[in-house]
């Protein structure tokens, strides 16, 4: 697929997506928007996508569509794939995942990490295979890039452990969404969204997706 524009709206620094890794994701969350496109392949490596051409001056969301930090992701294609990102020097990338264990161990040059944390509870029949909320808290700490945060989808919370897990992680930016799948998921009330929220605002920029005011009306 290549370069692609993006179109999303959670980040509006964001230019272009980038795929190398592809199909079934491990983790396997029960509300991934993927899996509105039926059954996916098994996760495979897609050396054509080692020939795409990066450009110059380009912000690059690399894996929008499969952890490729994800545990069952053989180290060789990590690298791949950042050794062809660190061939175009006039770009900026952002890695994703929800498992920062792999983040800490293999990333080493200057680069924008953002972790998925739904929630500070661990809801094992909607999470699956993901590590849990305290194991990539854990991690998270010790991260030394420039870091981002993906509150989405927003699940029901305890307020005090989860500011406090925020707060610790010292993140760039909280980015907040709901659930647009129609999936029934543990979602928190209004005035709770909005507290976390007005508290988040003090430490960082707080971005809310569209989809939140489904739940902020």
């Amino acid at each position: 697929m290549g370069l692609n524009e993006s179109k999303g709206n959670m980040y509006d620094f964001v230019t272009h997506t980038w795929n190398t890794v592809k199909g079934q994701c491990y983790h396997d969350c029960s509300y991934c928007y993927m899996k509105r496109w039926g059954k996916l392949k098994p996760v495979r490596f897609d050396q054509k996508e080692l020939k795409t051409d990066l450009g110059y001056g380009n912000f690059i969301f690399v894996g929008s569509s499969c952890d490729m930090w994800a545990k069952d992701i053989p180290e060789e294609w990590i690298k791949e794939t950042l050794w062809h990102c660190g061939k175009y020097e006039g770009n900026k990338y952002l890695f994703q995942t929800k498992n920062p264990k792999n983040i800490r161990r293999i990333l080493t040059y200057e680069s924008n990490v953002c972790v998925t944390l739904e929630t500070n509870r661990h809801y094992p029949n909607i999470m699956h295979n993901s590590p849990t909320p305290q194991e990539r808290y854990d991690e998270m700490i010790y991260i030394q890039h420039p870091l981002y945060i993906t509150i989405e989808p927003i699940l029901d919370f305890d307020y005090d452990v989860f500011c406090d897990m925020i707060y610790e992680c010292g993140p760039m930016q909280v980015n907040i969404g709901a659930d647009s799948g129609n999936n029934h998921l543990p979602e928190p009330p209004k005035d709770k969204i909005l507290n976390l929220i007005d508290e988040l605002s003090y430490i960082t920029k707080v971005v809310q997706k569209p989809n939140l005011k489904r739940l902020l009306k």
